[in-house]
This record gives structure tokens, sequence and C-alpha cells, in this order.
């Protein structure tokens, strides 16, 4: 997510009231996680496991919860809770904005796109040209929708991410404060859900076809000419390479890629990154050849079995 403007390390220090480490001019363009941070944003870390991995990267500040050796050309900021300041950042440069209205007066649609009834369009939307929105879609915030995409009734796009913090006193919730961005001639079926990234984007590629009922989670990146069946569930940060098919009811985990031309079938669980060009099946996922074949021994066990006791 990128600030409106360039602030300086002392006005940002000042919003979420810590100490800092570097020039009090130092400019900041924005925040980001760790996994799409850019030169000039800000990431968190509140775990020595990952001090070095945010320090390392590419972000100019790091928000972090013990003072260390600051490397050169980055600042620091130092907080008792990095977790609750960037919760602070998120609620001051993406606030919360009601609408009171099905369409918001900031969105902006362009010529020959349908809107059925029922649909809600959030503040600052932008949807291109021929597109065609079904009855009872949810469009949150800043959502962007490029040309001649369809999307189906009951989808939403836009939703929280799922993404807490196990405290002692219960769940802490890390707010949302990124985008959902889908290209050109793109078509959703009816009732998925795709949720935003924290402070990034979640982003479905040019020509890529969804089915309906499936859950996409914030800052995956579905790639160009993708289809994905019903009931497929793909968990946050997951990169899915160009010309993925993923049949119904394969669940994929968090941060993994899935590489260019996989093809998934039914029932699959991925648990780790896949190369493309294979096709896989199974839970875990493993090449679909091995997999029948093991499962073809198996259902000669029984026989085998019979055959030692008669020996």
């Amino acid at each position: 997510m990128k600030f409106p403007r360039v602030h300086t390390l002392k006005e940002v220090s000042e919003i979420i009231d810590s100490k800092f480490v570097g020039e009090e001019s130092f400019p900041i363009l924005g925040m980001n996680e760790i996994h799409v941070v850019e030169e000039g944003d800000i990431v968190f870390v509140d775990h020595p496991k990952y001090y070095d991995k945010a320090l390392e990267s590419k972000a100019s500040v790091v928000l972090i919860n013990k003072t260390v050796e600051c490397p050169e050309g980055k600042a620091l900021l130092v907080s008792d809770d990095p977790y609750r300041d960037f919760n602070k950042l998120t609620r001051h440069f993406r606030p919360f904005q009601s609408s009171s209205m099905a369409i918001s007066e900031t969105a902006e649609i362009g010529k020959g796109t349908i809107i059925q009834p029922n649909v809600f369009i959030g503040n600052h939307v932008t949807i291109g040209e021929n597109c065609m929105i079904h009855p009872n879609v949810t469009i949150y915030d800043h959502c962007i929708i490029g040309n001649n995409v369809t999307i189906h009734a009951g989808t939403v796009l836009g939703s929280d991410a799922f993404y807490y913090k196990n405290r002692p006193e219960g769940f802490d919730k890390l707010l949302s404060g990124g985008r959902v961005v889908i290209e050109d001639y793109v078509d959703i079926g009816a009732s998925c859900t795709i949720d935003r990234g924290v402070t990034g984007d979640t982003i479905i590629k040019t020509h890529s076809k969804l089915d309906n009922q499936i859950q996409i989670g914030h800052d995956t990146v579905i790639g160009k000419k993708c289809l994905i069946a019903s009931h497929v569930g793909i968990a946050g940060c997951v990169v899915v390479e160009d010309e993925v098919t993923m049949w119904g009811q394969v669940g994929v985990t968090s941060a993994i890629t899935i590489g260019k031309k996989a093809v998934i079938l039914a029932q699959t669980g991925v648990a780790k990154s896949l190369e493309g060009g294979k096709t896989y099946f199974g839970s875990p996922a493993e090449e679909a050849r091995d997999k029948l074949k093991q499962m073809a021994l198996v259902k000669k066990i029984p026989e085998i079995l019979e055959k030692l006791k008669k020996n």
C-alpha cells in the first residue's frame, strides 16, 4: 500500500508514538508485508526468528520490537508491539469509509458495463468497459476491475484477509488495507470470495476463468489463462503461474508456488510448491501417475495376503 504522499520517519513515528533510528527526514512511501515489500516501504517484524529476513529485505524501514543495528540505507521504528502499530498505520492511511448508497459516488464505471440490481460497489472502485456484474455482487473499496470482465451473482471481491495473531486474551486481527485487482477478460462464477491483500494486491490475471464457489486468500496471484473449477480453496500468498488448471475441491496451503501449466486433479491437497507442466493427484499432492499406481497396488493387498496365507 502506497501512501498518498511521501512521509518522513518522524511523521510516521508520531502516528504510532514510537521511537526511531535514522534521520528525521528519512522518506517513507508506503507499507507492505515481507513477501511484497518494496524500496521505500515499512515492513513489520515482532519475532527474533524473522529479524534478519526483515532487515535484509527490500524494505527501507523496519518496524521492530527491539533496537538492533540498522543496516546502511535503512531506518528503524522501534515499538513494544509492531503488530499493533502496523494496524495503527493501516487505520490511519486506509480508514474504513461507510457508504450511503449502493454504488459509491467515487466509483468509476466504464462505458458499456452493465450493473444488475442489488450490486454493491464501494468507495474508489474502478470498473472497466463492457463488463457484466450480475445481481447481489459485492465489490469492496479500492477494488480494480479491468475490461470485459463477467462476475456472477453473489460473489464478493475485497473481503478481509484471514490473518490473526494469537494473544492470551484472544485472536487479534491484522487489518486489511490492500486491494483486489481483476485484469481483462476474466470470468468469475457465482458465490466466489476473493479476499483483498493485507497491504498489497490479490490479483487475477487476464483471461483466467473461475467456476462457482471458489475461495482465494489474501495476496494470492492467479496467473494468465488459468482454469479453476468449483469448490477450490486457495490460501493467502500463493502464486499460481500461467495456464494452471485446478479441478474441483482442490485445497492449497499458503505461501507456495504452483508452476506454469500444472494440472491438479479433483480433491487434491497441495501442501508444498509444485513444478509446472505436470499432473498431480492425492493428498499430499503427488504426480498423478505415481499416485494412481500406488492406489492400484493398495487394492491388491488383500489378494497378496490371501496368497501368503495359502503358502
